[in-house]
This record gives C-alpha cells, sequence and structure tokens, in this order.
C-alpha cells in the first residue's frame, strides 16, 4: 500500500508546475485556506485545486493570538497541511520570521523542505511602534526571498505582501509604490489584504503585471469571483474566515446551550455520515 502510494503521488515539481499554471489561465482562482488537516481534506474533495495555510487560524486552533506562533510550529503545520491532500499548498510565511534579508531567505528553503510549493512574505514588522518595515528594507527581503525560491530545485511561487491595510495605513498611493518594487524585485504574485474598495482593488491591478492576490472574508468590500475576475485579479484567498466561521457557529452553539440549555443548533450540523465519507 505505501510502495503505491509513493508511486502514484505528485512530486513536489508536478504540484509547482500546476499552481503556476492557476496564475496563467484566463480568470481568477479561489484558494482557501485550511487551518488543519481535515478541513484540508475536506476543501480537496470539494474539488478546490490549491490550499493556502493561514497563520491566524492556525493559532485560534491552538488557542493563540495570530503572530504568537514561531517559525518552527507554522513550518510543521505547513508540512502536515502539504501532507493532507495531492494539491498544491502556499503557505502564510508571516514576514518570514526575522527583520533580516538573511532570515526571510532560510525560511522560504526551509518552507519548500517542509513540502509547500509557495509561501508569503510580508513586510510588517510585528512591532506596534513601527508596523510596516521602510521600504528599501522591505524590498531587500523580498529580493532575498525570491533568490532562496529561484535557488530551489521546483518552481517555488514566492507572494510578496504589502500590510499597510491592516495596520491602520490606508495608503493606496504607498501600497501601490511598494507592491510595483516587490514586482521589481522578482515577486512571482503580489498581494495586498485588506483593500477598501473596488476602485483600490482595480487599481492595484492596473500599476503591475504579475498576479494579484485579493482576500475576501474581510470587513469592507465583498465580491463574487467574477466580479474580481473582471478587475483583472487572479488570485483569491479567504485568510481566516473559513476558521473564523467553523468558530463562528460552535460559539452561537455554546452560548445557546450556556444560555437558553437548548440544542436547537444541531439541526444545521453537518451530519456524521456526510463528514465520514469525505474521509473514507
Amino acid at each position: 500500500m505505501g510502495a503505491v502510494a509513493t508511486l502514484t503521488a505528485k512530486t513536489q515539481t508536478e504540484k509547482a508546475q500546476a499552481f503556476r499554471a492557476l496564475h496563467q489561465r484566463a480568470g481568477a482562482f479561489i484558494i482557501p485556506n485550511p487551518w488543519d488537516v481535515g478541513s484540508a481534506r475536506l476543501l480537496a474533495h470539494l474539488g478546490f485545486e490549491a490550499l493556502a495555510t493561514t497563520s491566524m487560524g492556525y493559532a485560534f486552533s491552538l488557542g493563540r493570538r495570530d503572530n504568537t506562533l514561531d517559525r518552527e510550529q507554522v513550518l510543521a503545520h505547513a508540512r502536515d497541511i502539504s501532507s493532507a491532500t495531492e494539491l498544491p499548498v502556499s503557505a502564510d510565511l508571516e514576514n518570514g520570521f526575522g527583520d533580516s534579508p538573511a532570515i526571510a531567505a532560510e525560511t522560504i528553503k526551509l518552507a519548500a523542505a517542509a513540502g509547500v510549493i509557495g509561501g508569503s512574505i510580508e513586510d510588517a514588522t510585528g512591532r506596534a511602534d513601527h508596523p510596516i518595515y521602510e521600504i528599501e528594507h522591505a524590498v531587500e527581503r523580498v529580493r532575498a526571498a525570491v533568490e532562496a525560491a529561484r535557488s530551489l530545485s521546483f518552481p517555488f511561487t514566492l507572494t510578496a505582501r504589502a500590510e499597510n491595510y491592516l495596520h491602520g495605513r490606508p495608503d493606496l498611493k504607498d501600497t501601490i509604490l511598494r507592491l510595483q518594487a516587490y514586482q521589481a524585485a522578482g515577486a512571482d504574485v503580489l498581494y495586498a489584504p485588506g483593500l477598501a474598495t473596488k476602485d483600490d482593488i482595480a487599481a492595484v491591478v492596473r500599476a503591475v503585471d504579475r498576479p494579484v492576490n485579493v482576500v475576501m472574508g474581510l470587513k469592507g468590500v465583498q465580491l463574487s469571483l467574477a466580479e474580481l475576475s473582471a478587475l483583472g485579479v487572479k488570485r483569491v484567498s479567504v485568510g481566516s474566515a473559513l476558521s473564523r466561521a467553523a468558530l463562528g457557529a460552535f460559539l452561537r452553539a455554546a452560548r445557546e446551550m450556556r444560555e437558553h440549555g437548548t440544542f436547537t443548533f444541531a439541526a444545521q450540523a453537518a451530519s456524521s455520515k456526510e463528514i465520514s465519507d469525505f474521509f473514507a
């Protein structure tokens, strides 16, 4: 059984090539974000073509806040998700778990060794007093990450993230300037989570010539896949939204039991047979 699985399993290179192809075809595609092995397998069974990890969703599953896990924990999680299905997996690598370009580069190599075929490096520092790296340093970090990605034996897809909008800096001009600089540094995909309007998304897409990832599921603009595709968006992720949706249902059920002593929530629960059939 194990020998057959090894022979039929897709190689990392095959997954990486399939992932690149998703960015090259017409229209946008959804890359949902599972938070554990079970949710990854469910998404694969439902027919999605690629997956991305979520640092926040995983942290919540451990009873932790976002950005409180270390690199070893995040990479172990990435390994679990990438091993859960045959789908390509891109990892949320936060800011690379260190300020220096060398650490960002090392994180890319370690992520590849964990089995993922892509990953994102963001320009958020993790410090409240200075939340975003200066652009020159941010570019150096992206360039080092790109060089590490290019040194691998397969086409690792490097996503560069401009985090202004998630840290109280809704500066579209600076965000576009950063994305253009990350493009020049060699990033394969560009991403500015938290863009607030349809016009802002369209402006970003027009300003660069690389695939653009947009996140849905945050507060603010909510567009359909068709609408985002019409704007020129190539990839749509949902960050921690699936995790938070599941936790929302859990909290509503728990509060119903605690506050009312009733159990009507069970009418909306998936049946044990349905879930078991997915895992058969």
